[in-house]
């Protein structure tokens, strides 16, 4: 592994001889500036600006811009002066807790490397002491033309240190909040509760730059003269929550869906339970609308038989009323209860019921119409 700094780290009175190595590596996809006309590359050349010529290497200096707008010139003699013991120095300033390092303060990483033999066992007894302690070194170092701060931690069996920005040089959070205060629901919060232990966990070693890789795929294919495989849009919501809820929810299944999951053991569950709750007070209200208990029905008898009783009183009360009537009611009963009758004989039938019903009926038996028939027969067989 290259090294790209070598000093020691300070441990007291303890000095540990280290190279310092690159603990990452870039594989971004970086392209070339290019004329597009001819597809020459495009040059950038170091210029003087008084001289308006390309000026080499050797003959560039540091210089710092004041307000003004003017040039200091800094010689590399004026650095070297600088009271910098960090210069050649990771010097260990103090040992905390992990949790104390808030994130927005890590930066690069290294892998602090032992250079040389007589270095393996203080570096192992560094590595040890940190890793029995549960805590971080906190350090000062000088890179690049400035001290910077730095946090080693023990990774596996190696020591890494990831360069920390400066507390003054962290902004802060609060011009960033939202502006109105919001309200969230507990049930939003159950839901977006959901949706987390369905992601749940992954494998981080599982993760890889699609980006990177269709690029990739594009310029093989151009080297090879064929066109590159069209890839699958994803799917992109329209930028705007109408519903949160609703948003959580469909998040929720699709997020089940992907991982090969139902569609919702929760929500299915809970859907479960709705309509059985909902379909038990249907069905409930069904039945109590379908059967009627054996109280009521004798409610319902008792009624009817009163009530029938009532309409024979009043047939009753009526009879002296259709006495004195006409014949025309008379004879429209005895049309009604003919057809009512299985006899072919309608007037037998009249007379059978008018007979069995009273006197009253009897008047009617003889109306002016049997009569007038009677008188013509006579007639007839004079």
């Amino acid at each position: 592994m290259q090294s790209i700094w070598n000093g020691a780290i300070s441990f007291g009175l303890v000095s540990i001889p280290v190279k310092l190595a690159n603990a990452t590596v870039s594989h971004a996809v970086s392209f070339r500036q290019i004329h597009t006309e001819d597809g020459g590359r495009i040059r950038y050349r170091k210029v003087c600006e008084l001289e308006e010529k390309e000026v080499p290497s050797s003959e560039i200096g540091k210089g710092f811009e004041d307000a003004d707008g003017s040039i200091i010139p800094i010689t590399e003699e004026d650095l070297a002066s600088l009271p910098l013991p960090t210069t050649r120095t990771i010097d260990i300033v103090a040992f905390v807790e992990s949790e104390r390092i808030d994130p927005l303060q890590m930066g690069n990483a290294y892998y602090l490397m032992v250079n040389g033999a007589p270095a393996a066992k203080p570096y192992a007894l560094l590595r040890e002491a940190l890793r029995r302690s549960e805590r971080v070194a906190i350090a000062k170092f000088a890179l690049r033309g400035r001290e910077r701060l730095g946090m080693l931690r023990v990774v596996d069996d190696v020591i890494a240190m990831h360069t920390l920005h400066w507390p003054d040089e962290i902004r802060s959070p609060e011009e960033a909040a939202p502006e109105t205060d919001v309200t969230v629901r507990d049930a939003e919060l159950d839901l977006a509760d959901a949706l987390m232990d369905t992601l749940g966990d992954v494998d981080l070693d599982s993760l890889h730059d699609d980006y990177r890789e269709a690029v990739e795929e594009m310029v093989t294919a151009k080297v090879e003269g064929r066109e590159p495989a069209p890839e699958k849009e994803p799917a992109q919501g329209e930028g705007t929550v109408i519903d949160l809820m609703s948003a959580l929810e469909s998040s929720v299944r699709e997020a089940k869906r992907s991982r090969g999951e139902g569609e919702g053991e929760d929500t299915g569950k809970k859907g479960g339970e709705n309509g059985g709750e909902s379909g038990g007070e249907n069905g409930g209200k069904g039945k109590d609308a379908e059967v009627t208990s054996l109280s009521s029905r004798r409610r319902t008898g008792t009624r009817a038989t009163s009530s029938s009783g009532s309409g024979s009183g009043a047939k009753k009360k009526s009879a002296p009323a259709r006495k004195k009537a006409a014949g025309g009611s008379g004879s429209g009963k005895s049309a009604a209860s003919s057809s009512r009758g299985k006899s072919g004989s309608g007037r037998s039938s009249t007379a059978k019921k008018t007979a069995s019903s009273g006197s009253g009926t009897k008047k009617t038996a003889s109306s002016p119409t049997t009569k007038k028939k009677t008188a013509s027969a006579r007639k007839r067989s004079a």
